[in-house]
């Protein structure tokens, strides 16, 4: 038996990285096949335990405890799912730190759709996350200052970027290297190029990863660890265009806000849906400026959409 390290998915294949034997290439035994027709049992960045059968080639045995799993929900299609409309997807597990990554400009920057991507951070309970904000070079940075205000309130590190004029480019380096981390957020605001910026061919590598993952991205997943010069892997998701939170139940929302968290102890009911309410402290934060209204406000869309799934499921 060996202990292995998931660098890679595609297809129901996980390449394992070994310290004794290097990459070998494996399948989920059968209990943990059948396992897996409901949920990810194995996902780039697991601790798995193997069995080598041939040079080059074995099988997973156990897969250990996760510290955490960044995921998403997807629709489920054939035998995925257990009959569920929807399934979780493992983006990464165990990853150490997380950065989403989205554009000052072109396209511009999207607040609740960056509210969506920190809402499946904690969730997942990753330690460190980080906003990245690229292509500051197109944009007014009093402007993209006070948009970010709220979220440096409240104590998310953020890092602005710009790939064509290089800058903050060795700061991101700095954090990536030695270190297990997620780099993803949606389309077209150039993870590619801050990658390729990064190290050579980067974000090439994970490109190619990316475009397989676009064939059947709701039944199969094609996912790597690339690993870089100094130490340490990234993670890359294909731009994500609607995510879609998973294993949030309404009532529990407000909990991955973090300024909204921090109020809900002091409304008068304990089910406040900080609506209208009477006493909800959360309202009140609003009204003072201790919690700002856009956060607020995509709180409320988000929840109103996670109401609206559960009474259909």
């Amino acid at each position: 038996m060996l202990n292995g390290l998931v660098v890679k998915e595609q297809s129901g294949f996980f390449w394992v990285e070994t310290a004794e034997d290097g990459i070998i290439v494996c399948r989920l035994r059968g209990r943990l096949l059948e396992e897996a027709h409901a949920a990810d049992i194995a996902a780039i960045g697991d601790q798995v335990t193997i069995m080598v059968s041939a040079p080059g080639v074995g099988s997973i045995e156990a897969v250990a405890e996760r510290r955490n799993a960044v995921s998403r929900a997807v629709r489920t299609e054939g035998f995925r799912g257990a009959g569920s409309p929807e399934r979780e997807q493992v983006i990464i597990a165990n990853a150490e730190q997380a950065f989403f990554v989205f554009a000052a400009a072109s396209p511009a920057l999207a607040t609740r759709s960056l509210d969506r991507f920190l809402v499946m951070g904690e969730k997942a309970d990753i330690a460190r996350i980080t906003l990245v904000i690229n292509k500051i070079d197109l944009a007014d940075m009093d402007t993209i200052d006070g948009q970010l205000a709220p979220y440096r309130a409240i104590g998310y590190e953020t890092i602005t970027t710009s790939a064509l004029k290089n800058i903050g480019i060795d700061h991101l380096r700095d954090r990536l290297t030695g270190h297990i981390s997620v780099f993803t957020g949606p389309s077209g605001v150039g993870k590619t190029s801050l990658l390729n910026c990064i190290q050579s061919d980067l974000g090439r590598s994970v490109k190619a990863v990316s475009l397989r993952n676009q064939e059947g991205m709701h039944t199969t997943r094609d996912s790597e660890l690339i690993k870089l010069v100094g130490g340490g892997y990234v993670a890359d998701t294909p731009g994500i265009r609607t995510l879609t939170v998973w294993d949030v139940e309404p009532e529990e929302l407000d909990g991955y806000f973090r300024e909204i968290a921090a109020c809900v102890g002091d409304c008068r009911f304990r089910d406040c849906a900080h609506r209208a309410e009477p006493g909800c402290a959360v309202r009140a934060a609003v009204d003072r400026g201790s919690i700002a209204v856009r956060r607020y406000k995509s709180y409320l869309l988000l929840r109103a959409e996670l109401e609206e799934a559960y009474a259909l499921s």
